[in-house]
């Protein structure tokens, strides 16, 4: 693939997740979670987004969304279980986008806010449509998603270069 090879990194917020006496790391999704997971992972097959790999934060909401939305997939990606994505910050997130292997083209990112709505908003130079408005007004809701577009290798991703080109909340 060229320098100039068109890439997309989708950033998917977990579904809801129940407040309990677990520590965070473990706490599994709530029912409103476990709802939500599939129909994200249903919008994201039927957008026609081919995933080349999956990053799924070592968390158990993550884990149990990541569950139940590939289920929804035509063919379920490699998928790679991250610890690094938990609780990383915006510039932690990049620092792992800029070590994917350039055989990738579509990066799938399951994570946690305030991650996701972060990177998403560093990433976009630009928006098309309304996305960045929205994203900016309703906030990153979970078992939300956005997907970045940009040019070039991993390494050379960095704030800024990227277009937004979706983002889509289980309420649209």
């Amino acid at each position: 693939m060229s320098a100039e090879t068109p890439r997309r990194i989708v950033l998917l917020r977990h579904a809801k997740a129940e407040w309990s006496q677990e520590s965070d790391h473990e706490r599994p999704l709530a029912d409103r979670g476990r709802k939500d997971a599939p129909v994200a992972g249903r919008r994201l097959a039927d957008s026609g987004i081919d995933i080349d790999l999956a990053l799924c934060s070592t968390a158990s909401r993550t884990r149990e969304t990541w569950k139940l939305a590939v289920h929804e997939f035509p063919r379920r990606p490699r998928t790679v279980y991250e610890e690094r994505l938990y609780e990383a910050s915006v510039g932690e997130l990049i620092a792992l986008f800029n070590e994917v292997s350039d055989d990738v083209r579509t990066l799938l990112v399951i994570g946690h806010n305030p991650g996701m709505h972060g990177v998403a908003d560093v990433l976009a130079g630009q928006a098309r449509g309304d996305t960045l408005t929205r994203l900016t007004r309703d906030g990153f809701s979970t078992a939300a998603f956005a997907v970045v577009e940009f040019q070039g290798p991993w390494k050379s991703l960095e704030p800024g270069v990227g277009t937004l080109t979706e983002y889509w909340t289980p309420n649209d």
